[in-house]
């Protein structure tokens, strides 16, 4: 699976990556240098955080699943304990 950002977050990434460079490091990029690290960044470790969101949600639809019998569980044969003069 290819790990690409939209031209949207892309253009936000890259403004956000060159302001940390500038404003955090003093290190003054240009915009290839920035555009360059950015594809580092979504191809090397853009796969371990998306392997990550399918695991929670893979383990929080499980968690629901498991709940399910609890919710929509219904006592069989209970037509006799409701009333208790029917015999």
């Amino acid at each position: 699976m290819s790990m690409e950002l939209d031209k949207d977050t892309h253009k936000a990434a890259l403004d956000s990556l060159e302001k940390y460079l500038r404003d955090e490091l003093d290190l003054p990029v240009g915009n290839l240098e920035i555009a360059g690290l950015l594809t580092f960044f979504v191809q090397e470790i853009g796969p371990s955080l998306y392997n990550k969101g399918v695991r929670e949600a893979q383990a929080r639809m499980q968690a629901r699943v498991a709940d399910i019998d609890m919710e929509v569980y219904e006592d069989e044969f209970g037509y006799w304990k409701k009333s208790p003069r029917r015999r």
